[in-house]
Formats: C-alpha cells, structure tokens, sequence
C-alpha cells in the first residue's frame, strides 16, 4: 500500500509538550473502501531520521470477493516497508519479485534510480471475508544511494529480532537497537520496532539513535506526564533519556527514527530526491509509458494496468 494518491502529502495538527519536540495527529482519509492516517510527512516534520512517510492502513472489514487492488505505480530515492498486523499482500515488481507477505514479515523494496510494484489481496484471501490492518513507511535514500539498482527482499517473522522483558516485546523490524540487528540491509543508520507493552509496562527509548519517534497504534500511553492515545506520532528531543508507560489496556506502539540524513528531500506524488530534476526526469519517463525502455518497467505478470500520472495544478 505504498501508492501515495496526493501530489504533495501534508498532514495537519502538530504542537509541542513538555519531553516531545513535536506532536502529530495524523490526517485520515478513504482510498477506496478502507482508511489510510498519513503521519508522515507533516507540515513541521518531514522526516523523522531518514522515515520521510508513514501511513497507518486500516483497520479495515473486507467482504467476501473483495480485497485491495492498489495497481502498478512507481517510485524513485527510497526504500517501501510493508508491514501487516492482519490480512496478506501480494507484491509484484518491476525486477521480477512475485511474493505474499502476512502478518509479522516484512517487505523491503528499494527503489532507487526507479522500480514500479503492485500491491494485491491475493485472490485466496478473497475467498472469505478479510481484514487489513498495517503500517506503510518509506525511507529516503542517502544522496550517493538514490541512483542505485532497484532492490527486494522478504524476511519472514522468525528471522527478525525478539526482544522481551517485564511486560514489553519488541520486534525489530529494520536497522538496530537495544541491542539486535535486523536482517535487511539498510543504506543509512535507523531503527524500526513494531513493540507491544502489557498494561502500566514500561520501555525506555534508545538513547544510541538521532532522531526517536513513536507512533501509538492501540492503547495509550504515558510520556513525562502526558497521555497520548491511538493515532498519535511523538518525536523526542535529541539526547533526551526518556522511558514510556503503557496505559491501562496496555499499548501496540511502532518505534523508528535514526540519523538525519544531510538534507531535507524533494516530494512529489511517490517520488522522493535530494535533487528537483531527478524528480522532473522520473515525471517524464513515467508520462512516456515506454515501458522497459527508460527508468520504468511493469511488472512481468501484473502489466494489464497501471496507476497513471497525476494531473498537476498549474
């Protein structure tokens, strides 16, 4: 579900409390029978390390027959991760990757200099009503990196780190921290953990990493005071040392943050660049539709559409 729909994503509501450099309530809108909350970007917080989009998808109650169909779209200077708490996608690109991911497995597919994807319910899974329920992210490439080969890879749920103590688990999903390394190869130094706390559970936050975000998926929690619920991103200051407490009912949290990258980065509709032109250039071949014959290509089984180029305003 890494298809960003608006040219420009925004976000409103953001304000800053006590510990927390910045506080963002994310913006809810419908892409088509289910709902997506786009926390990042934000109108005062691009990036948070080097995550530079973030959408919540779901939850959603899919009927029998129905699924997500989100067509082929491309994408330039970053990195996509998938990652579900409930239902299946099915990936397919423009390097050939054909694979499902389920619950707990995470998808890392590197764009680069250009790469276009699909993202399916799988017709099994239609069979029978289905649930979607996940977080879409992008990661903006270091400069020297935005230019490389288009990459792929999947790495199950056994493979990624488990951490657990004293009523918090926290699996992490990309990069290191609190001691683990994850399987996928990142090009810049960042963290992502999906963590559940069991209620009045406590976990401090990384003190190794620039920026530190977190994103409240279910529950709430307790920050120097302050009660965040569900669908809240807080960003902390730098440096801060800083533990948080997991509400009554407990709490589903996704941490991430990282190194900030040297600067700020150029948005438009799903491609990112350190520089505008390579954002022109990428509008112009995808508008071309030569398909193979320039940065973009469909996917080898997924070519009977395609998501096409916005309109721009003038």
């Amino acid at each position: 579900m890494s298809w960003n729909p608006a040219l420009e994503p925004g976000c409103p509501g953001a304000g800053d409390v006590d510990a927390i450099e910045t506080l963002i309530v994310p913006r809810a809108r419908d892409i088509g029978g289910f709902e997506v909350r786009r926390a990042l970007p934000a109108p005062n917080r691009q990036m948070v390390g080097p995550f530079i989009f973030f959408d919540q998808a779901g939850p959603a109650e899919l009927l029998t027959g129905h699924g997500v169909d989100v067509r082929p779209h491309p994408h330039i200077g970053l990195g996509t991760v998938t990652y579900l708490f409930q239902g299946e996608f099915h990936h397919q690109d423009s390097i050939g990757t054909n694979q499902v991911i389920t619950p707990g497995a995470v998808n890392w597919m590197v764009a680069g200099k250009g790469v276009t994807h699909s993202e399916r319910t799988p017709a099994l899974h239609r069979q029978h009503p289905n649930r979607l329920f996940g977080i879409q992210t992008w990661v903006a490439l270091p400069e020297n990196d935005e230019d490389m080969e288009p990459t792929f890879s999947h790495h199950g749920v056994d493979t990624l780190p488990l951490i657990e103590d004293a009523g918090a688990s926290v699996r992490l999903i990309l990069g290191r921290s609190y001691g683990a390394q994850a399987p996928a190869h990142l090009y810049s130094d960042a963290f992502y953990a999906d963590v559940m706390l069991q209620p009045h559970a406590r976990l401090p936050l990384p003190d190794d990493h620039e920026d530190r975000g977190i994103y409240v998926v279910e529950g709430s929690l307790t920050v120097a005071g302050q009660t965040f619920e569900a669908q809240r991103m807080m960003v902390f200051r730098p440096g801060d040392s800083l533990a948080v407490t997991a509400g009554p009912q407990g709490a589903r949290l996704m941490l991430l943050g990282g190194a900030t990258l040297n600067g700020p980065r150029y948005i438009w509709w799903n491609f990112v660049s350190s520089r505008r032109d390579r954002i022109e250039a990428a509008k112009e071949d995808y508008r071309r539709a030569k398909w193979g014959q320039g940065l973009f290509d469909l996917p080898p089984e997924d070519r009977a559409e395609f998501v096409p180029l916005p309109e721009e305003r003038p």
